[in-house]
């Protein structure tokens, strides 16, 4: 299985080789973003672009941010919208080609992509940036979190995204803040990633010791962290 080619819809409804555990459903906020929400990093109207299943649009929600979640996948819509009315939030999700936006234009003062950007190839990226300048208002945030080319070769990664990729694709109508090394927290331990990469990719070899995890035992991911204003 090629995982550039993996059908998100299909994933949301767990009928993959990946099975029910996602690696990026935390059940809760990623860690990076609340450290961001609490360096006063969202203001205004926040986009949650690629919300997956909302715990990080029902967080930022939480401190009182007028939130739109949006994803091309309609079950994790569904899901997100369920699991923000079991916290009595109030939050627009609402199912959004990324790469198209259309009916967000000039619509947003913060975006937040957590993992969105590495799986869209360079095409789709530039058309990505192109809808996300349309949809914001000048002087606009956007914070964004992409594997970074440090993630060990056996990692089922769409694409991994250099440093100059970034710079040159953003940097087209933003101007780039910050750009550092991060990591960002998975769902899975060692061993459940492990057999992850065996399902999916069927590889007995890949080599993954690299992704140290975190106290809790969830593998951590190299990732960018990047931070843009809108020109």
């Amino acid at each position: 299985m090629d995982v550039r080619d993996v059908d998100f819809e299909e994933l949301y409804r767990g009928g993959s080789p990946i099975g029910r555990k996602l690696p990026w459903d935390l059940g809760e906020p990623q860690p990076a973003v609340v450290a961001l929400a609490d360096a006063g990093a969202f203001t205004g109207a926040v986009l949650d672009i690629g919300c997956g299943l909302g715990d990080n649009s029902a967080f930022l929600a939480s401190r009182s941010l007028h939130v739109t979640g949006l994803d091309g996948a309609p079950s994790a819509v569904e899901q997100a919208r369920a699991r923000a009315a079991e916290k009595g939030l109030d939050i627009e999700f609402a199912v959004a080609d990324a790469t198209k936006l259309e009916g967000y234009e000039g619509r947003f003062d913060t975006v937040l992509d957590s993992a969105l950007y590495h799986c869209l190839g360079e095409d789709e990226r530039r058309a990505y940036l192109a809808a996300l300048t349309r949809a914001t208002r000048p002087g606009a945030r956007l914070h964004l979190f992409a594997f970074s080319p440090e993630v060990p070769a056996g990692f089922p990664a769409p694409y991994l995204i250099s440093e100059a990729n970034l710079r040159e694709t953003v940097g087209q109508d933003w101007t780039i803040e910050k750009l550092e090394p991060a990591v960002y927290t998975t769902s899975m331990t060692p061993e459940e990633l492990r057999q992850s990469v065996r399902a999916v990719l069927g590889d007995e070899s890949a080599d993954l010791t690299g992704l140290a995890p975190d106290a809790d035992g969830r593998v951590l991911v190299p990732v960018w962290s990047l931070t843009a204003v809108r020109r």
